[in-house]
């Protein structure tokens, strides 16, 4: 964009053609970020990249339409011309050629329309009460220790958990509540089944999973219904929502704490790694030896240090019995030369008597002073004792301390060994990889024709994808 004259004697700003389209896409897409319309099929192609492109039109107006593969291969019906359908998606522009087009994400036959409206209102309705607001979220535990798994017990969300939650954490404890998921009673059974939850103590649930398969907005209802939102909002325990597919938007997903895309996601999210908590108790263990080490090592260096800061007081209290006894005879000296050179006979013999009152005195006082200053060798034994006693327990401490975690260390690595994916490999089974190393758990992440490597307990190979079964 530039800023010029435009001939008519005022500054205007000139655009190029591609910042223009950009700016009209831009302005598209945040005004409407996802939008429902409804309409009948027409011009409908499917080329060899797999992609659909059509035109939705009515009485009115036409919209040029495109639902890219990675969406419409979860459709479960097979769109045509003349066809009414109701598709869910985002308006953009195709800066390439301006065209102005709806980029469709989901789409289901317009019978749907209403349940789409009563979606709606609900929707509406729930969000202005405040349910939605993310305030009101509880928190969810970063390991979870009793998981309650509401789901159909013969459905396939409930084997998906199961097999995450055993390959990542199998120490997590679940408990399955089944109940319909679909359905004319599946509405009441999911409620029960959310507040047999809060009831449970034995032990208590501190996480639930509200999960199930994908299907059509008629398969998932119940999960749009008000009675089910209001059980959510209402639990006393964190509710994660995994209903249907990654393209599936509930009104359960909304009032949950938490919505993940799919319920393998959802046990991904709750499970931790067993391989990092290793790795982590490892990290704490070193830690701990560290600082006991360190610890003991500061504890030895003091009590080295005040050792040679000890005297021993025998020695002192010698030096000052000798000190005193070089005063006292220093006194005696000058009392003596004091009697002596008085001249006045008179006083004489009461000088005397006072030289000697003092003599007394001062040996009566050194007496006292040298019981005093005696060797206190009992207290001296008494704290060498207490010393040692005291050394004796910190050591006894550091070494049960040592003791307790090296057991403890040991038996969590003989657990989570056991629990080990290799010992899985060893029993036959096998590890399947994509090209770029990831791990594929679902078939239905899979295309015909595509690499794949094997791992087992011993050796890789190497394998080509020919046919797809999801079921």
């Amino acid at each position: 964009m530039s800023v010029t004259d435009n001939g008519f004697g005022r500054e205007a700003e000139i655009y190029s053609v591609s910042e223009l389209n950009r700016a009209a896409k831009s302005l598209l897409e945040g005004q409407f970020p996802m939008v429902f319309v409804e309409g009948e099929i027409s011009n409908f192609s499917r080329p060899a990249s797999g992609h659909w492109y059509f035109t939705l039109k009515d009485d009115a107006g036409q919209l040029r339409t495109a639902m890219f593969r990675n969406r419409n291969m979860r459709i479960n019906f097979t769109p045509k011309n003349g066809l009414k359908v109701l598709v869910r998606g985002r308006i953009s522009l195709y800066e390439a050629r301006g065209e102005f087009q709806f980029i469709a994400e989901n789409m289901q036959e317009a019978g749907v329309g209403e349940l789409q409206r009563a979606f709606e209102a609900l929707r509406r309705k729930l969000q202005e009460e405040g349910l939605f607001d993310t305030e009101s979220k509880r928190p969810i535990p970063t390991l979870t220790n009793h998981l309650a798994l509401i789901t159909s017990a013969t459905g396939a969300a409930v084997h998906d958990v199961m097999s995450v939650l055993k390959r990542r954490f199998p120490a997590l404890h679940c408990t399955l509540i089944p109940t319909q998921v679909q359905g004319e009673e599946a509405t009441g059974q999911v409620v029960q089944a959310l507040e047999r939850a809060a009831r449970f103590d034995d032990p208590p649930f501190d996480l639930i999973l509200l999960t199930r398969g994908g299907g059509s907005l008629e398969d998932l209802w119940t999960f749009n219904t008000e009675p089910v939102a209001r059980a959510i909002a209402t639990s006393p325990i964190p509710v994660i929502s995994a209903v249907g597919h990654e393209s599936d938007v509930t009104i359960a997903d909304f009032v949950a704490d938490l919505r993940a895309p799919t319920p393998s996601a959802a046990a991904e999210l709750i499970a931790p790694d067993q391989i990092e908590w290793m790795q982590t108790l490892d990290r704490i263990a070193a830690r701990m030896t560290k600082t006991l080490a360190d610890t003991v090592g500061s504890k030895e260096h003091s009590l080295r240090a005040m050792a040679k800061r000890l005297r021993n007081p025998a020695q002192t209290l010698a030096r000052f019995e000798a000190r005193l006894t070089a005063d006292l005879r220093s006194l005696r000296s000058l009392t003596y030369r004091a009697i002596e050179d008085v001249d006045l006979s008179s006083f004489q013999e009461a000088m005397i008597v006072s030289a000697k009152a003092q003599l007394a005195r001062s040996n009566a006082e050194f007496k006292i002073v040298s019981q005093r200053l005696a060797p206190p060798h009992d207290k001296i034994q008494a704290l060498t004792s207490e010393t040692g006693h005291l050394e004796r327990r910190l050591r006894a401490s550091i070494d049960q301390t040592f003791t307790h975690n090296e057991s403890q260390l040991r038996r969590i690595s003989s657990q989570l060994e056991a629990l080990s994916p290799l010992k899985t490999l060893a029993r036959g089974f096998s590890i399947t990889q994509s090209e770029d190393g990831q791990l594929i758990s679902q078939a239905g992440s899979l295309t015909p024709g595509q690499p794949v490597t094997l791992r087992f307990s011993e050796g890789k190979a190497k394998a080509t994808i020919t046919d797809i079964d999801e079921v």
